[in-house]
């Protein structure tokens, strides 16, 4: 099904949502927004329709998806929960949060989702679209970011498009989603100790966030080089030179701002328009002004460090 045609828009009305629904079932790819990013989804339960994700993302069999649930029951069925974790799904779910926590042995999942790890990265979503098709579908979805491997997140349909557009059976519009920036993923051992693997909307005070390399990758997001526009990026740039395209933050202006006001929500939620305007524009490289290293700004620069490491 998935590639063969050009990808359907649907609107995010009823009628949309059936036929979102109704691919899903079938074991197509969906595109469809949360409240931080619009995330590819397909039955988590289903390999063939897990291995079309890998496929239309250029994704690499060692990186794991996240599964997304519609209740805390569905989450018990798919991962063991111990105390630590059951307190975090209490306090953050539904929302931006994902746990890593050790995959049930009866868990109904393809082996794929998880990497064939021991463990799965699950979170209960908060955004009304995702969780009516949740719901519509009855199965774990998973749903990682709807672009390419590696390449700029999406937070409209229009960015799923420029890079997913007769890769994928449908994209369901429902606008800007609202947080900008992925899913704070949270790794809960078995002593009780939560590590933060990718910082993200949710802020957890557990200390330094954890290392990983390509053989110890958990969950999504931990790549040295991810979230790039394709060109060339430089950080913490005061004074552009007239080639590049320049994202502003606060007092510092440029052709495109993360927040003119200075406010680390609202520069999260337009990082990734702002990166698309710099990829789509004539200029031939990117500088980005500084942002402050706290709150979720730890999140933009952690993005944005790993837009600006060239591939290997």
């Amino acid at each position: 099904m998935s590639g063969k045609y050009a990808t359907e828009t649907l609107a995010a009305d009823k009628g949309g949502m059936a036929r979102a629904a109704e691919i899903l079932r079938a074991g197509g790819l969906v595109a469809v927004p949360t409240e931080t990013v619009y995330g590819l989804a397909a039955r988590a339960d289903d390999v063939a329709a897990v291995s079309l994700i890998y496929e239309a993302k250029g994704r690499p069999s060692f990186n794991p998806l996240i599964v997304h649930v519609a209740s805390m029951e569905a989450a018990r069925e798919l991962a063991e929960f111990s105390p630590e974790a059951e307190t975090l799904a209490q306090a953050h779910w539904p929302g931006p949060l994902t746990l890593v926590l050790p995959r049930r042995a009866d868990a109904k999942l393809a082996e794929t989702v998880t990497a064939e790890l021991e463990t799965v990265a699950i979170r209960m979503p908060n955004h009304p679209i995702m969780r009516e098709i949740l719901s519509a579908v009855d199965v774990p979805l998973a749903a990682p970011s709807a672009n390419r491997s590696g390449f700029i997140s999406p937070t409209t349909a229009d960015h799923v498009l420029t890079s997913l557009d007769g890769r994928i059976d449908a994209v369901l519009d429902g606008g800007e989603c609202r947080a900008g920036v992925e899913s704070t993923i949270a790794a809960v051992r078995v002593d009780g100790r939560v590590e933060v693997l990718r910082p993200g909307p949710v802020q957890l005070d557990t200390g330094a966030m954890a290392q990983s390399s390509e053989s110890s990758i958990e969950a999504p997001g931990q790549l040295a080089s991810h979230y790039a526009p394709g060109k060339p990026v430089r950080l913490d740039v005061i004074r552009s030179v007239e080639d590049e395209f320049y994202i502003g933050f606060g007092e510092v202006r440029g052709d495109c701002s993360l927040s003119s006001e200075g406010n680390l929500e609202e520069a999260a939620s337009r990082l990734y328009a702002c990166l698309h305007e710099g990829a789509a524009s004539h200029k031939p490289r990117i500088a980005i002004a500084p942002v402050p290293e706290e709150g979720i700004g730890r999140a933009i620069n952690d993005r944005l460090r790993r837009a600006a490491t060239p591939p290997d």
